[in-house]
């Protein structure tokens, strides 16, 4: 008990040390942990609806985000780690932020979002009772070694889930996992509706193909299924009860409604007979995109859209979501760590789009190599600076007066929003959902 308070009192201090230096979100994480391992464990041993992890490749930050609105809107008091570092350490700086000394979360329920590899070791130490696993695709590599292993990793998580897993029965890798949960584990899937299968290639991998005797799930009546009725509006189908929406999210894209559905279809599992559609559709409504997830921020009247990209499938996605409104295109790729370190995956997609406006610049640490790709597409490409807020700052004054869009990797995007948020008095990244 005495090491844990000692442990909150450091990891605080060293929060607001951090935070008065624009430092990144996991130090104080790593502070506490060092000064007490079981840190985590003491924290969440008593948090009394359970503890929710949402993993997979793509749409973390949004599927949780949704997940803990619809939450909430039910009156739950529900914690999350609104940074974006999802890592455990991240986890354990955000909750430094709400922890008395005694080191025990007050909250209904904690919802998190965790890395694939990170969910496990948050898992040795706190076993999730919910898990929300959302897909798999072809994203660093370098870090994961391979696609399976990816889905190894998650599978993993399911085998240590205690109530209940909701799984995406359109992506083999994960609706398999059903065979890995244990005999008194809930499943629950979502997924697309019939009518819109076809338009799933855009968002999964296809380059591995399963040959073994595995069946593929059914939807239950208790299944979440999204049916969209044009490119903005769309509803969640449940066999057995009263269907969420219509509704349109402040987020564009195919991509958003499915994680939409995901968020839906794990918050009735979680809620029971509590759970109300009216509410769940009004909370999805009010959802503003996480920052760099298609966020818009205002410059000098015109809007700049920062969209998030790391791996061939989302990429693919995003140039189909955003691309079609003519503006002016900055993209920005790093390879540090939390981006992965091999960018080989940039020769997946498909950048004809682009080809008509051309690139106004390239950014990042692999500014040079982005250009060339775009180069063998054909795209022309005005200008490169690997330095960001240099490439930032060039972008803005050669064209004041057009839309803007930035396409940028994760570190990349992180140091855009800040350099953003400084100058245009935006909320720090982490604040939207305080």
């Amino acid at each position: 008990m005495l090491r844990t308070t000692a442990a909150v009192v450091a990891g605080k201090a060293a929060r607001a040390a951090s935070r008065l230096r624009g430092g990144g979100s996991a130090l104080p994480g790593l502070v506490a942990e060092r000064m007490d391992p079981g840190f985590l464990t003491h924290a969440l041993a008593h948090v009394p609806r359970g503890i929710v992890v949402v993993s997979g490749t793509n749409g973390k930050t949004t599927t949780t985000k949704m997940l803990v609105a619809i939450l909430r809107a039910h009156g739950l008091d529900v914690f999350t780690n609104p940074t974006g570092s999802n890592f455990t350490r991240g986890v354990i700086s955000s909750m430094l932020g709400e922890l008395p000394v005694n080191g025990r979360l007050q909250a209904d329920m904690a919802v998190l979002e965790l890395d694939e590899a990170h969910a496990l070791k948050f898992a040795d130490a706190v076993r999730p009772t919910h898990s929300l696993l959302l897909n798999v695709a072809r994203d660093q590599l370098d870090r994961f070694a391979e696609i399976d292993h990816t889905a190894q990793l998650l599978a993993s998580l399911a085998e240590q889930t205690t109530d209940g897993v909701v799984l995406n029965i359109d992506d083999s890798f994960i609706s398999r996992i059903r065979d890995r949960v244990g005999d008194r584990v809930a499943v629950r899937y979502f997924g697309v509706d019939s009518s819109i299968a076809d338009r799933l290639p855009e968002l999964q991998e296809q380059d591995v193909r399963f040959d073994d005797d595995f069946t593929p799930p059914r939807p239950g009546p208790e299944d979440g299924l999204l049916k969209p009725s044009d490119e903005r509006e769309f509803e969640v189908l449940f066999g057995d009860g009263p269907h969420v929406g219509p509704l349109q999210l402040q987020q564009r894209g195919l991509a958003a409604m499915i994680n939409a559905t995901a968020a839906t279809t794990a918050a009735r599992a979680l809620l029971g007979a509590d759970f109300d559609p009216e509410r769940a559709a009004a909370a999805l409504r009010s959802v503003t995109p996480p920052f760099g997830r298609g966020e818009v921020v205002q410059v000098d009247g015109q809007p700049l859209e920062l969209v998030l990209v790391k791996n061939p499938a989302g990429f693919t996605v995003a140039l189909g979501t955003y691309g079609s409104t003519p503006v002016s295109t900055m993209i920005a790729i790093n390879d540090n760590y939390a981006d992965g370190r091999d960018v080989s995956w940039l020769y997946d997609v498909s950048f004809d789009s682009l080809r008509e406006r051309g690139v106004a610049m390239t950014s990042g640490v692999r500014a040079y190599d982005m250009a060339l790709r775009l180069e063998y597409d054909d795209v022309p490409v005005d200008a490169i600076e690997p330095e960001l807020d240099t490439a930032l700052d060039a972008f803005l004054a050669a064209h004041p007066d057009e839309p803007k869009r930035i396409f940028c990797t994760y570190t990349a995007m992180m140091g855009l929003r800040r350099t953003l948020a400084a100058r245009y008095d935006l909320p720090d990244i982490g604040e939207e959902a305080s």
